[in-house]
């Protein structure tokens, strides 16, 4: 019941007195149901979790906080009917994720006029109770004993494909439910590719290694990112990596309620810029992560006058990206805590890892 009466007061805020959520994340979140296949309207009357016949067990299982409704005739169709039956004359809709699809399906169910929204539960998805913390710090721990075992397992020779299928399946047997997104291992020249999902490239000796990945635990999610060489690499890279160490280091050292993302995103790019490498560093140097991979605030999207608070939980990622040579990307989970930070994953070393091959 405490999500939804926490939801009602930011709908009260917004002057939005009633909404259906169909985002999954936004419904699991709510309501704890942790189906598919569902919506959740909330009307001045009741909360209504509806769904279809396959998970009806699970949500009566699951939540308590609405009243479960099957659906018979479209999910969309048993929503209009029941706000209507509550008398609702404007419903509030998630206009980042409704399909103009559904909305004519729900337009076509119901009398009451439609009314997009923004970020209504992602405002209270932010700020993370110490329970969220917890899990979050869970998927860290595991994702980092996925990396040891990474340290301890590739070799020239290995396509970059088997070590992110290989860091999966281990990530899974310590507890995870899955990935928080595909694996990204990027190699040698790939490595400049900032988001160079695995393919089939072999892995060579002295290749660096970009490594971004995280799990899901019980429904929360870590993001981290190291880079590594495997053998002795280019020289250049060394002197990069430590540039990149030390922007990292800028970023978590500035973190504080208060601090906009463009404050994040200016830390970011201080040493990086005064050493020219400026064009090659174009995306945010930072976002939140927590039910979703990528969450408000941070250094990314409509967030950069947005000020951070005590309970978000944010990466840490700079980089620097030279085509065609190689790249470079730290990033850590960090909590923000009432005078600053505290990092939530292992500080990565100062100087570029070289593997013994």
């Amino acid at each position: 019941m405490a999500k939804i009466n926490e939801l009602r007061a930011v709908m009260g805020k917004q002057e939005i007195a009633a909404i259906v959520l169909t985002d999954p994340v936004n419904v699991s979140y709510v309501s704890d149901f942790s189906g598919d296949e569902s919506a959740l309207l909330v009307t001045p009357k009741q909360a209504y979790l509806v769904t279809d016949s396959r998970f009806i067990e699970v949500a009566q299982h699951e939540v308590t906080a609405a009243k479960v409704v099957e659906h018979h005739n479209g999910l969309l169709a048993a929503v209009g009917a029941l706000a209507d039956q509550d008398g609702v004359t404007a419903l509030g809709f998630e206009s980042e994720y409704m399909t103009f699809a559904d909305y004519q399906v729900l337009a076509k169910a119901t009398d009451a006029q439609l009314v997009g929204t923004r970020h209504v539960v992602a405002t209270l998805r932010e700020v993370k109770s110490a329970a969220e913390v917890a899990l979050i710090q869970k998927a860290v721990d595991i994702a980092e004993d996925g990396y040891r075992h990474v340290l301890d397992t590739i070799r020239p020779g290995m396509t970059e494909r088997a070590v992110a299928n290989d860091l999966d399946f281990y990530m899974r047997g310590l507890g995870a439910s899955g990935v928080s997104f595909d694996t990204i291992v990027a190699s040698g020249y790939r490595s400049a590719l900032p988001h160079g999902f695995a393919d089939d490239k072999v892995i060579e000796e002295g290749d660096v290694v970009t490594l971004d990945w995280g799990c899901t635990y019980h429904g929360y999610m870590s993001d981290l990112t190291r880079t590594f060489a495997v053998g002795t690499p280019d020289p250049k890279m060394d002197s990069v990596y430590k540039l990149v160490y030390q922007a990292n280091r800028d970023v978590a050292a500035m973190m504080r309620p208060g601090v906009l993302g463009k404050d994040i995103q200016a830390a970011a790019h201080q040493a990086i810029d005064a050493a020219g490498y400026q064009q090659y560093f174009g995306h945010g140097a930072g976002h939140g992560v927590g039910r979703d991979i990528h969450e408000g605030p941070g250094a990314w999207g409509v967030y950069m006058d947005t000020p951070i608070v005590a309970g978000n939980v944010l990466t840490d990622e700079p980089g620097v990206y030279l085509p065609g040579i190689g790249g470079v990307r730290i990033e850590d989970d960090l909590l923000v805590t009432a005078d600053g930070v505290e990092q939530l994953s292992v500080t990565a070393p100062a100087e570029l890892l070289h593997l013994a091959v």
